[in-house]
C-alpha cells in the first residue's frame, strides 16, 4: 500500500522520542508535527534529519484504513493501547 498524500495521520497521532527539526525532544501523541506543511505533506521527507522511525513506517491497511480519518483513528488508538 502507498501513502495517501495529504492524509499526515502518521505525522499527529504517534508520539516520537526522537529528535525533530525544530522539536528537539520529539512529539507527544496527537499533537502535529513541526515539519508536516499545510498540505499534511512532509518538509523533510527524504532529507538525513527526518527521523528513523518515520522514514521505516511503512503504510498498511491495517494501521491506514481506507481514508484519512480512519488512519487518524487507527494509529491515535494503536498509539494509546502501547502507553
Amino acid at each position: 500500500m502507498n501513502c495517501r498524500l495529504g492524509c499526515g495521520a502518521c505525522c499527529i497521532a504517534p508520539s516520537i522520542t526522537s529528535p525533530i527539526p525544530g522539536m528537539p525532544s520529539g512529539k507527544p501523541a496527537g499533537v502535529r508535527c513541526i515539519q508536516l506543511n499545510d498540505d499534511n505533506l512532509c518538509k523533510i521527507f527524504g532529507q538525513p534529519e527526518r527521523p528513523d522511525v518515520c522514514a521505516e513506517f511503512a503504510a498498511n491497511i491495517d494501521v491506514c484504513g481506507t481514508t484519512n480519518e480512519q488512519a487518524l483513528w487507527l494509529i491515535t488508538d494503536l498509539e494509546s493501547s502501547t502507553c
